[in-house]
């Protein structure tokens, strides 16, 4: 169970914080519970009589209070001396950001918050605190597979069947649909969703095009169909600039 609490007094901002967070905990078969607060006060409070979060989406500035995002933040690193909590700070302004440092944010997101950026940071997340293994599993017939996620190259859809190509050269097939083992696994590990027939592992890419990627062999070339095209990119340089923070 991951526990989050959201701290914004913009009511439509928590409201749709909250929504996007819900979508993509749910999508990833992660249990989840969510407090909003509209108040920094209120979160404070609560956390002093014991409450306890995984995450919080933190608000910077609060119009009708004294004590703003940063100084909670502080309170919950040296007061509370809470330093396994990831907290994400929120703003409509990007002046904070070196304000934050030594609160060892998870992230800091500029309003209005996206649901791609959402997304990613709910992802980075479960990556980080060890929520989801670095394993694939599947099914054929009633025995159960484990494979590294790193050996996997990408997935291909050929009618009922799925074939996994694998870092090795050999291909590992089952039946299922790749709708939903993308959305059910390969969506927390990096996998980019490029065609109805494919799904590829991001760190085995070399080029994005406007209409299809190149694999770092330098030899296989994969479509991207037009549907998908905008999102494939705003997905793959998401992931490149989260890495690189």
């Amino acid at each position: 169970m991951v526990s989050i609490a959201i701290c914004d007094d913009e009511i439509k901002v928590g409201a749709e914080l909250e929504r996007d967070l819900i979508d993509v905990l749910s999508k990833l078969k992660v249990e989840h519970e969510i407090d909003v607060y509209f108040s920094s006060e209120d979160l404070c409070n609560k956390m002093e009589a014991g409450a306890h979060y995984d995450l919080i989406f933190l608000d910077i500035e609060f119009a009708k209070e004294e004590i703003n995002g940063v100084e909670v933040g502080r309170l919950i690193r040296e007061a509370h001396y809470n330093n396994m909590v990831s907290i994400v700070f929120i703003s409509w302004e990007q002046k904070y950001s070196m304000q934050l440092f030594d609160i060892r944010p998870l992230n800091f997101l500029i309003k209005p918050l996206t649901h791609e950026r959402v997304k990613q940071v709910a992802i980075t997340f479960l990556q980080i605190s060890g929520y989801h293994s670095d394993e694939f599993t599947y099914k054929k017939g009633y025995d159960t597979y484990k494979i590294k996620v790193k050996s996997i190259v990408y997935l291909e859809s050929n009618d009922r069947k799925l074939i996994l190509h694998l870092t090795n050269g050999k291909k590992e097939e089952f039946y299922g649909s790749l709708k939903e083992v993308y959305n059910e696994q390969l969506i927390k590990f990096d996998f980019l969703f490029i065609h109805a027939s494919y799904a590829v592992n991001y760190d085995y890419v070399s080029t994005v095009k406007f209409n299809q990627l190149l694999l770092m062999d330098n030899e296989t070339i994969l479509p991207i169909s037009v549907h998908r095209r905008n999102e494939v990119r705003e997905t793959y340089f998401a992931i490149m600039k989260r890495r690189r923070a």
